[in-house]
């Protein structure tokens, strides 16, 4: 993009709440600061009180609205719409952007969309959502989740069609989309990106592995689709001659003691580690050590953790649900578990686990080839096309014809 621009992100969930979604709106937002551009960030705010607004990291203004902690979650604060309703549109009227950005159709997404169209501001949409992410935090039986998931599926697909263009991290959510959510305009994936080289071991470095222990890791949060419980109990059906595996946990939820009650209850709670959270500059140290990741969870519609860990030259072992298998050549890099089967997982680590350590190493070298496909530059650059054009987008119809 020749020419700088006014970028307006709109984000139902941001830092500092902990999640993929977050993550990537914080790092688009400082990707496109760094890349010339002047951005503002929608968000609800961290704390109770009035709305404000606030100059970040050099320049990124974060316009934080009046929020509210629901009943259904122990920490991610969320806006109701009436009482933002003319703000997000005051917002609009002063920063005068030149595209907005929502990275789900949810209240503030809702409100950016409609606000932003009476104005005639372009809008990109992108979803990192599926609905059946909601059912760990309904409290309704099962019949109604369904409902409330049809239900969320048709507005999902309304708000969307208000905007220019609609994007989903891989081509596995956008199928996705389309099957479940029944969109007829196709939805184009551009991936999430990764800075590879953040998490490369430099040259003659020690990854700080320790004599005679191999080691699993899982970075993300500790909650229910997550299924950390499934690795914890694998660990334990692994064989004997793995005695020496350790299980490396970073991340906090509100499921750590459930699940430091099921290393015990598996026998094996010496030889899990709870890091508890861990910030991303030591992230890469995580994986470094570890001799092989793992992602249990179900609903990844891109895991940003594998493409890290994979980035550390890291083997992977995968929940075959969504959008994880694209990510897995088996018997390549690793390989794919059926979902929620602790003897499948269990099976797969130990196929990497067991492998002399040199043929462990060209694995994750495999890892690294195929993350190659996710550079964010790439993935910077599209969105910065988008924001002006459909060109993109066009290109992506034509390669599918």
């Amino acid at each position: 993009m020749e020419q700088a621009k006014t970028i307006l992100i709109g984000a139902e969930t941001y830092p500092p709440d902990i999640n993929g979604a977050a993550q990537f709106g914080h790092r688009l937002a400082t990707s496109m600061l760094k890349r010339g551009h002047s951005v503002h960030v929608v968000a609800a705010s961290p704390i109770p009180g009035p709305s404000y607004r606030t100059e970040v990291e050099g320049g990124i203004v974060e316009h934080r609205l009046r929020s509210h902690l629901p009943p259904t979650h122990e920490t991610n604060r969320i806006c109701v719409p009436w009482e933002i309703w003319s703000e997000v549109g005051a917002i609009l009227d002063e920063v005068r952007p030149d595209v907005v950005h929502v990275q789900c159709h949810y209240i503030i997404g809702r409100a950016l969309i409609f606000q932003a169209k009476r104005r005639g501001i372009r809008v990109i949409s992108t979803n990192h959502f599926m609905p059946a992410n909601l059912d760990p935090f309904l409290p309704f039986p099962y019949a109604v989740k369904r409902v409330i998931e049809k239900v969320t599926w048709k507005d999902m697909r309304f708000c969307f069609s208000k905007t220019a263009v609609v994007t989903t991290p891989t081509q596995i959510g956008a199928d996705a989309m389309r099957d479940l959510g029944h969109f007829d305009r196709p939805v184009m994936p551009v991936s999430n990106g990764i800075e590879i080289s953040d998490y490369e071991l430099a040259e003659g470095a020690d990854a700080g592995k320790v004599p005679g222990e191999l080691r699993i890791a899982f970075v993300g949060r500790l909650a229910e689709e997550k299924n950390v419980d499934v690795l914890i109990e694998a660990l334990s059906l692994l064989p004997d001659t793995l005695e020496h595996v350790v299980l490396d946990i970073a991340g906090g939820g509100e499921l750590r003691e459930a699940l430091e009650q099921k290393a015990h209850d598996c026998g094996v709670s010496d030889r899990v580690i709870f890091r508890g959270f861990v910030p991303d500059e030591h992230l890469p140290e995580v994986y470094q050590m570890a001799d092989v990741f793992c992602q249990p969870g179900t609903a990844e519609l891109q895991s940003l953790v594998s493409l890290e860990a994979m980035s550390a030259s890291t083997p992977v072992v995968l929940a075959n649900a969504l959008a994880l298998p694209h990510l897995v050549e088996d018997g390549v890099n690793g390989y794919l578990f059926e979902p929620n089967n602790a003897q499948d997982l269990a099976k797969k680590l130990e196929a990497v686990l067991s492998l002399p350590a040199a043929e462990r190493e060209q694995m994750g070298r495999e890892s690294r080839r195929i993350v190659g496909f996710h550079s964010a530059e790439n993935t910077w650059r599209t969105f910065e096309e988008l924001y002006v054009s459909d060109a993109p987008y066009q290109r992506y119809l034509d390669s599918r014809r």
